[in-house]
């Protein structure tokens, strides 16, 4: 397959414009004296009904027809099935690889990122090495997210702008869980603002290495196995820690009214591009 440069450069800057987000949720946590919670949880709950949506029924389906026209229905849907769980298991690993302490997806709510010990001369450098290994950990998370991002903006425009819409809202509570506890160490807006700022960057690294190293092999065969990966990827994040997210605010039906209205909306979008 074959990209122009508009293209490609549409595609780069949706995977940009879903890994700055992070410095959005820095922001809102410097700025808003309180949190919204009950607008939080149905915004992590519609990114999870957006993403498990398109996942299930664009994605997955698009990488099936990919690869069945290549390898035939049985052994296409076979390798489509394959690829998908192998995203599942790509992206657990990473989150098992990464200790929950420093693990911005193990859920904490704000009380819990700033009640560190007691102890005045650990606290802040305790708060400001969670700061900094969250940053970490989602640099590493945001790796494959910027791949599915950008690979879905270069298939096609209308499904990489809701893919990147919805790990844009996912991606603002992670930018709070960095700043949050580095500015309460530092005292530097600027210092923490720097570091959430920079872990969203790998989310376009991840996609400039897609560029480097897959565009040059795509063909249907590739296409539909890395389409097939990144919906278990999508999935995965969904389900592990957009949803478990919103639950630990206590809305559960407003998290769930978030996730139907997600999946309405997406449906409705695609149906206007049939």
């Amino acid at each position: 397959m074959t990209y122009t440069l508009n293209e490609i450069l549409f595609a780069f800057s949706l995977t940009l414009f879903a890994g700055l987000a992070t410095g959005v949720g820095s922001a809102l946590a410097f700025f808003a004296k309180q949190t919204n919670t009950r607008f939080l949880t149905a915004s992590l709950g519609f990114s999870a009904g957006v993403m498990i949506y398109v996942s299930m029924v664009e994605i997955f389906v698009k990488g099936r027809d990919a690869l069945e026209s290549v390898a035939g229905p049985s052994l296409g849907y076979l390798y489509t099935t394959l690829a998908f769980f192998c995203g599942i298991l790509i992206i657990a690993l990473i989150d098992k690889l990464v200790p929950s302490f420093e693990n911005p997806h193990e859920i904490r709510d704000s009380s819990e990122m700033l009640a560190v010990d007691d102890e005045e001369s650990k606290k802040r450098r305790n708060l400001h090495r969670m700061g900094l290994f969250s940053a970490l950990a989602i640099g590493i998370h945001n790796f494959p997210e910027g791949l599915a991002t950008f690979v879905g903006g270069l298939q096609d425009p209308a499904l990489g702008i809701s893919i990147a819409v919805a790990i844009a809202i996912h991606n603002i509570p992670e930018g709070i869980a960095v700043s949050v506890p580095l500015y309460y160490a530092t005292g530097s807006r600027k210092k923490a603002f720097f570091y959430s700022f920079l872990s969203g960057l790998s989310e376009p690294i991840g996609a400039l290495l897609g560029y480097f190293f897959l565009l040059r092999y795509f063909n249907d065969f590739v296409f539909g196995l890395l389409f097939a990966f990144v919906a278990g990827i999508m999935v995965f994040i969904s389900l592990d820690e957009l949803l478990p997210t919103a639950e630990k605010y206590g809305e559960h039906h407003v998290a769930m009214y978030g996730v139907i209205a997600g999946m309405a909306i997406m449906a409705t979008s695609l149906l206007l591009f049939v």
